[in-house]
């Protein structure tokens, strides 16, 4: 990295206490809960601090609306089968507006997808009767 751009950094990371602090009650707000994995990051503060802002940013696109991002949140975490972040994406879609119905949907096509993935795979492999 050129030496401007580190002493850029450097000079954020200055306050990456303050910044952490903000970005754990913000992530409380958003999501209801703080999650298991921030808590622990914050023991690298540097690393939590950018690593978090990535995820706030990528996770609330200005694209999308909240409901909407936390339902495709809801779906991702189904799809790679994480309980507990599915359990904190559930309670904030339903926080964000999102009905009973919509979660069950969102939730129903994960595993559609999922399916369908096991089933393109394992069927390209099945050998034709001759």
């Amino acid at each position: 990295m050129q030496d401007k751009n580190e002493q850029i950094v450097a000079d954020f990371l200055q306050h990456r206490e303050e910044l952490g602090d903000d970005i754990m009650a913000d992530v409380e707000n958003m999501l209801g809960v703080k999650p298991f994995i921030f808590s622990a990051m914050r023991e690298r503060p540097d690393t939590f601090v950018l690593s978090s802002l990535a995820d706030y940013k990528t996770g609330r696109p200005d694209s999308l609306s909240p409901k909407t991002a936390e339902l495709i949140a809801i779906a991702a975490a189904a799809g790679a089968g994480a309980d507990n972040c599915l359990k904190v994406h559930i309670r904030a879609a339903q926080k964000e507006g999102a009905t009973r119905d919509e979660i069950l949907d969102t939730i129903m096509i994960a595993a559609m997808m999922g399916k369908t993935k096991i089933l393109a795979s394992a069927l390209r492999l099945l050998p034709e009767d001759k």
